[in-house]
C-alpha cells in the first residue's frame, strides 16, 4: 500500500488521531506533550501516531496535509492543526464540544 493511501486510511478510519512524536504518555518534544495533554482532557479516546517512528508517515504527511509541522489533530478527517491552535481551542472549550461530537459518531461495539 501507498504511504498516502496509508495515511488516507488512518484518518478515514480513526474519528480523532493525533500524529505526533512520541506518545501521549512518552511524548518526545513540548509541543506534542501539549497537544496530547489538550486532548485527553477532553475525556475521549483518540488514536494516536507516533511519527518519529513512521519516517514515511512523517516525511509524506506534511505534503499531504499542506502542513509542515507536527503535532497534527485531524479530527472527523478534517485536519485542525498544530499545538497552538488545539491549545487554543481547548482553552475557549472548542476542542472539547469537537472532540466530543466526533466521538459520538463512533458506533459502539
Amino acid at each position: 500500500m501507498d504511504i498516502i493511501d496509508t495515511i488516507k486510511e488512518q484518518i478515514e478510519g480513526n474519528p480523532i488521531i493525533l500524529y505526533m512524536k512520541g506518545s501521549p504518555n512518552q511524548p518526545q518534544c513540548g509541543f506534542s506533550a501539549r497537544t496530547s495533554q489538550a486532548l485527553m482532557a477532553c475525556g475521549e479516546r483518540f488514536a494516536y501516531i507516533d511519527v518519529l517512528s513512521n519516517p514515511d508517515i512523517r516525511t509524506n504527511l506534511p505534503t499531504y496535509a499542506n502542513w509542515p509541522t507536527f503535532p497534527q489533530l485531524w479530527v472527523a478527517g478534517e485536519l485542525i492543526g498544530g499545538c497552538d491552535i488545539v491549545v487554543e481551542m481547548y482553552e475557549s472549550g472548542e476542542l472539547q464540544l469537537l472532540v466530543k461530537e466526533a466521538a459520538a459518531q463512533v458506533p459502539v461495539d
